[in-house]
């Protein structure tokens, strides 16, 4: 195993010149630091973690706190493997979380020392867990919206006009009823941040345009949008429109829309909010506002790293513009073209 004073000797250097390059403690000439960097590459120099643990003061880990909530699984694992990439490329390791720990992980981590910065995912309106963030030394960045962001750094879609931007295409092409095809119930039950903005943003736009919204959770298994479905058609049977924000949800939907004889487009619209693969894959290439997962992971790594390095942030709240691509799915309303 390659040792700290045989960089120092192919370099050229004293080791606690290599030391402080390691640890950015004190400031190095470019030069010497790209001669010391050229050295630790050719010789394969791995530093040993827990001393430089100790050494600086900095574990080199961000702690990363994932849902393993089966609702939507797959766009959490595309964050996650967000986080872990871009930590990598900037010297972070990723120390994994389960958001069911909720408080007790926190208090785990920030007690500890185990990691340098959080990142929480899966935030709720009335989060119990910011109080411990506010309170902790680490820096932490939220992929998520809380209802209060004050003192809080932020990376999230802007779900609200997510929702406004579905019901403004479906009400363009003349549709009037519109169905809301939701996440499970306890997705709102706890008040997850994303799920409600984005009825928010429905309900408040569709308002403005005299649409009705109508509005049902589903598990998203083919049984359950099965009664989900024959509902909506119970209470609204004039419905056109269908925005689904639940990808379990999609595939099932169509199948039942075309066990029904409605045809999409043509007697029925429907617009997702779910993954671009998901959208593209579907029976009918579904119109869709695509959720940014792997920018948003990126991000919130950007902005923990720019926190530990006491870099200012020009803002706390980062949100992501919605983008609505138009596909096979949407078309005017029946009798309106």
């Amino acid at each position: 195993m390659v040792t700290l004073a045989e960089v120092a000797r192919h370099a050229g250097v004293s080791a606690s010149t290599v030391s402080y390059v390691l640890s950015g403690k004190r400031s190095i000439s470019a030069p010497t630091r790209e001669r010391v960097e050229h050295s630790i590459k050719e010789l394969g120099y791995h530093p040993n973690a827990g001393a430089r643990a100790l050494a600086s003061s900095r574990s080199n880990i961000l702690a990363l706190m994932v849902p393993l909530r089966t609702v939507y699984v797959p766009v959490m694992m595309e964050i996650a493997i967000a986080v872990a990439t871009t930590a990598r490329s900037h010297g972070y390791d990723v120390l994994l979380l389960t958001g069911e720990e909720g408080p007790a992980a926190v208090r785990r981590v920030t007690g500890s020392g185990l990691a340098d910065a959080m990142i929480v995912m899966d935030v709720e309106l009335e989060d119990e867990r910011l109080p411990l963030l506010h309170a902790a030394r680490q820096p932490t960045v939220l992929i998520g919206l809380p209802a209060d962001t004050v003192g809080l750094t932020c990376v999230d879609l802007d779900f609200t006009a997510t929702g406004a931007l579905c019901a403004e295409h479906l009400a363009e092409l003349g549709h009037r009823e519109i169905a809301v095809v939701g996440e499970a119930a306890a997705v709102y039950e706890r008040h997850t941040g994303f799920a409600e903005r984005t009825l928010e943003g429905l309900r408040r736009r569709a308002g403005e345009l005299g649409v009705r919204l109508l509005h049902r959770p589903c598990e998203g298994s083919y049984e359950s949008m099965d009664g989900t479905l024959s509902r909506i058609f119970d209470e609204r049977p004039g419905t056109t429109g269908f925005v689904v924000q639940n990808e379990a949800a999609i595939d099932p939907l169509l199948s039942l829309l075309r066990r029904q004889g409605r045809a999409v487009p043509e007697d029925v619209s429907v617009v997702a909010v779910c993954p671009e693969q998901v959208a593209t894959q579907a029976s009918v290439r579904l119109t869709s506002v695509a959720i940014p997962a792997e920018e948003m992971g990126r991000r919130a790594v950007e902005l923990a790293v720019a926190k530990l390095a006491g870099q200012p942030l020009e803002e706390q709240v980062t949100l992501l513009a919605p983008e609505l691509t138009v596909r096979a799915s949407s078309g005017p309303a029946p009798g309106t073209s």
